[in-house]
């Protein structure tokens, strides 16, 4: 599939894209706690506190990305990028972290990293290509209050 980039708009999150992006990131692939984390309520908490900041692009009214970035008021993130399958290996997650990065370096966070998981090849790839480097010497280790968050 085509399309013309000059077409592509890019908007902040508000609550009534929440069917969209849920459902997008479910077409993406990625794993979805709508009952934990993803839930509009945990999300709206996130925005209301400052610490999240949603990037989507449209294609003619379509949703076909998503980037989600937090950050911790010293090291920003990037987190839950989707692109929709129809519109892979075009770019468009290139940008949707340039967004994401511009969006950092406006507020003042000046380190950016993301976990990417050992089975999304892609992702290793795009974020190699731009500029991301592996650490060698973080052990990532989680403990959850629920199952579901």
């Amino acid at each position: 599939m085509s399309f013309d980039f000059e077409q592509i708009t890019f908007k902040d999150f508000s609550i009534n894209d929440y069917d969209a992006v849920l459902k997008l990131w479910k077409l993406a692939g990625l794993p979805v706690k709508d009952k934990g984390r993803d839930c509009p309520e945990k999300i709206e908490e996130e925005l209301k506190r400052g610490i999240a900041h949603f990037i989507l692009a449209q294609y003619r009214s379509e949703l076909i990305g998503v980037v989600l970035v937090t950050h911790d008021g010293r090291k920003g993130w990037i987190n839950r990028i989707a692109v929709h399958p129809d519109y892979r290996r075009k770019g468009l997650a290139r940008l949707l972290v340039e967004k994401a990065e511009k969006h950092l370096n406006e507020i003042g966070i000046e380190i950016i990293a993301c976990l990417i998981e050992d089975y999304n090849q892609d992702s290793l790839i795009t974020f190699s290509k731009l500029g991301y480097i592996k650490f060698n010497g973080i052990h990532y280790l989680k403990k959850k209050k629920y199952p579901e968050i």
